[in-house]
């Protein structure tokens, strides 16, 4: 029953499933892998195309008309073994293949090592030089006269061989202890000048910067002698130091001893003259008390004098044959004794003579005052 239900769909599966009844399909176009394939190997060309141009370019460079001048360099040419005037700066650049031959030259600061340069010493010596350092540059405004009288090497006939000449003038000209150890320090200063001098004067491009010269490689024997001759020094050096010090101490302890005595000298000082000021004043004060004693006792003189002058003018006043006879009386009257007898002693006398006595006395007074 379900067999029969769907008699069209029942005879259609039965032709596509035999082979004789099959429709043929389309070929479909397979875009993807073709394409990767193209791509692939479009790559590999270009690839190996420059592999071949690197590879190649050294060997075909002559041949070339593009080339390269690398910055700091400018280009040099020759055309047919002749310098060319032409100067190129850093970039690409063209020229003639096979005809024009190309150089860059170098135009900044370069360091040229010289190594191993032998030289005898004055006393015969030989010693070796590891290596010397010249720092130069060739002056772009002279590239072309530098390279017309010298070649592209010219470092080679100012620096290199200049050195190992110049080097052995010094060293025949000096003993090995100046070479060694005096003047060492000074034998890159005179090199760097001797090489500018012949530069300046045959090749005036080429500038010497700096020299820079190594300690030389001596004999054995003779440098034991020298590292005996510097322990030696140095042990000469430390007592000289020593020495010093010692002088620095004892200088410090003598001027400590002169400040010292300096300071009790300015003591001493201030301390005398400070008693010969109280002296001084001690004295001006006897001096002002002796001035003020004097004063006082001629004061004191004046007034006795005064007063025995006018003592002496009033008793000449007083001394009147009456005040005497007076005071004669007086006298007598004041006497206590009693005398008893026939006569009085001969001590009482008349009082008319007493008195003309007194008067002779008072008169020859004052003629003598007279």
């Amino acid at each position: 029953m379900d067999s029969n239900a769907n008699p069209e769909r029942s005879s259609t599966t039965s032709m596509n499933s035999n082979p004789q009844f099959r429709t043929p399909r389309a070929p479909q176009p397979h875009h993807g892998s073709a394409a990767g394939i193209g791509d692939i190997s479009v790559a590999l060309t270009i690839f190996l195309g420059f592999v071949a141009i690197i590879f190649a370019y050294p060997l075909l460079s002559g041949y070339s008309i593009l080339h390269q001048v690398p910055e700091g360099h400018v280009g040099a040419y020759w055309r047919g073994g002749a310098l060319l005037e032409t100067l190129t700066n850093p970039g690409f650049r063209l020229k003639l293949p096979v005809l024009t031959h190309f150089e860059p030259i170098q135009v900044t600061i370069q360091t040229d090592l010289v190594k191993d340069i032998p030289c005898g010493t004055k006393g015969g010596v030989m010693i070796t030089f590891d290596k010397i350092e010249v720092v130069n540059r060739l002056r772009k405004e002279y590239v072309y006269e530098t390279l017309l009288n010298y070649g592209v090497n010219y470092d080679k006939t100012w620096i290199y061989d200049k050195i190992h000449h110049e080097i052995n003038q010094f060293c025949s000209s000096h003993t090995l202890q100046q070479v060694y150890i005096d003047i060492f320090d000074q034998i890159d200063e005179k090199m760097k000048e001797a090489l500018q001098h012949d530069c300046t004067r045959y090749a005036p491009g080429i500038e010497i910067i700096s020299v820079r010269i190594t300690k030389p490689n001596i004999p054995p024997s003779i440098k034991r002698n020298f590292e005996q001759m510097e322990e030696e020094r140095t042990k000469v050096l430390i007592a000289v130091e020593r020495q010093k010090v010692a002088e620095k101490e004892s200088e410090t302890a003598k001027k400590m001893a002169i400040s010292e005595a300096e300071k009790n000298a300015q003591v001493s000082k201030i301390l005398m003259e400070q008693k010969l000021m109280e002296k001084d004043s001690e004295r001006k004060q006897e001096e002002i008390e002796n001035l003020m004693y004097i004063a006082r006792e001629k004061s004191l003189a004046d007034a006795n004098f005064y007063k025995v002058t006018k003592e002496a003018e009033a008793n000449k006043l007083k001394l009147t044959p009456q005040y005497l006879e007076l005071k004669f009386i007086e006298a007598i009257a004041n006497n206590s004794k009693i005398f008893f007898g026939n006569k009085v002693p001969n001590m009482v006398f008349d009082q008319r003579l007493l008195g003309n006595f007194l008067q002779d006395v008072v008169r020859n007074g004052v003629t003598d005052a007279k």
